[in-house]
């Protein structure tokens, strides 16, 4: 595997970046994941646009898009695969110990890995921890993910491959790496970004797809709920057949089975989506 470190690819035995990197030790970056198929993205702009607004939230330089998407594209040729993760990684760079940056400049890395298309089902978890809807970094998708470790953690514990929060108010916020949608009454419904859930790409384009609507839901809807969702970069949109205890059936529902197939041809059709 080669990987894109600091301007030019280096093997991954090779490829370093320092160990005062800021990402490293305070956890001061943010990222990107992208799907690829057989060296295709997917919404790469969408991405690429959230990265800007992600590096302004925590206060970084503004990520020289041109060298990111030549990044991507020598990672992509040099590492050819059916299904990858393409992960794109910025960070503050070589900084003092400590949260104070330094002036070395930031760190880019951009990396690839394969992946397999996600089950058509899965299993979700409900956990204790919330999300803070008014943190410093709500809505920003930040390499600070430990608390997402912890949350997967428990829901794989459960025989579930994501758990899913309510914010501090009581609220259905979202997963560890995935937006979550309910099926009330016909209606698709799912959390606004006020909750503190992540503006995903993959949700912003089901929302616009299939016409669901954004609103204020309890975290308790998921107990009623006659379907429920989710959508990330690689899962696009996977039905819940299980929430906690609960079993759900059929799964997928008509109504999501129909947003699947919808984000699926839409997708086709347009590999590199605008929102605008």
């Amino acid at each position: 595997m080669k990987l894109w470190v600091n301007g030019g690819l280096h093997d991954a035995e090779t490829a370093r970046v320092s160990v005062l990197d800021h990402g490293l030790t305070v956890g001061d970056g943010i990222f990107e994941t992208v799907k690829a198929e057989r060296g295709e993205t997917f919404a790469l702009t969408l991405h690429l646009e959230r990265l800007t607004r992600s590096a302004r939230g925590l206060g970084l330089p503004d990520p020289d898009l041109d060298e990111v998407r030549r990044a991507c594209a020598a990672v992509l040729e040099a590492n050819p695969v059916e299904l990858g993760r393409l992960r794109i990684t910025y960070t503050g760079g070589p900084s003092p110990l400590g949260s104070e940056r330094g002036d070395a400049g930031t760190s880019l890395v951009v990396a690839l890995g394969g992946t397999s298309r996600r089950p058509d089902t899965t299993a979700v978890v409900t956990v204790p921890w919330t999300r803070n809807e008014r943190g410093a970094l709500t809505g920003l998708k930040t390499t600070s993910y430990a608390e997402n470790v912890v949350a997967l953690a428990k829901a794989r514990e459960q025989g579930a491959s994501e758990a899913l929060f309510a914010n501090t108010v009581g609220q259905l916020c979202e997963g560890t790496g995935s937006n979550v949608f309910v099926v009330v009454g016909g209606r698709i419904l799912t959390p606004p970004v006020s909750s503190g859930c992540l503006a995903g790409i993959t949700r912003a384009l089901a929302v616009r797809w299939t016409g669901a609507e954004e609103t204020d839901l309890p975290l308790d809807v998921l107990e009623s709920a006659d379907e429920v969702f989710l959508t990330s970069t690689l899962r696009d949109v996977q039905a819940v057949h299980r929430i906690d205890g609960r079993e759900l059936s059929p799964a997928p529902g008509p109504v999501t089975a129909k947003a699947m197939r919808t984000f699926e041809e839409h997708a086709a059709r347009d590999r590199d989506p605008r929102l605008g």
